[in-house]
C-alpha cells in the first residue's frame, strides 16, 4: 500500500488541489508532491493534519475491507495521536518478538475499548 497514492485519491475526489491542502495543514506543497509521489513517509501526527484538511477521519487512509472503514469512523484525540506517533518511532527498534507482544497488547486494549 502506498499511503500517498491513497491521499492523492482522496484528495482528488475532494476537488482539492495539493495547495489547498497546504493552506489548511501548513504543510508545503513540495512536502504534500513528496508524499504522494512515495518518496516520502509522513509521521502519524502528519497524517492526521492531512486528513483533517481532507475531512476524513486518519484511519480512513488505510481502509481496504468494509469491517474496516466501519472502524474508520473512530476520531483520535491529540494525546492519541501524540501516543501513536511515540510508539511508531519506537517499534522500528523492536524485536519481532516484542512487536508481536505489542501488536497483541493493542489488539486486546481495542477489543475492551470498543464496547
Amino acid at each position: 500500500m502506498n499511503i500517498g497514492t491513497t491521499i492523492r485519491g482522496y484528495r482528488l475526489q475532494k476537488g482539492m488541489s495539493q495547495g489547498d491542502v497546504e493552506k489548511r495543514t501548513g504543510l508545503l506543497r513540495c512536502y504534500l508532491s513528496r508524499v504522494e509521489n512515495g518518496h516520502t513517509v509522513p509521521s502519524l501526527e502528519t497524517l492526521q493534519k492531512i486528513a483533517a484538511a481532507l475531512d476524513l477521519p486518519m484511519s480512513q487512509f488505510f481502509a481496504d475491507e468494509p469491517a474496516q472503514r466501519d472502524i474508520a469512523s473512530i476520531a483520535l484525540s491529540p494525546d492519541e495521536i501524540r501516543f501513536l506517533s511515540e510508539v511508531q518511532r519506537y517499534s522500528a527498534h523492536l524485536s519481532e518478538i516484542d512487536r508481536k507482544l505489542l501488536l497483541a497488547m493493542v489488539k486486546k486494549f481495542a477489543q475492551t475499548s470498543v464496547v
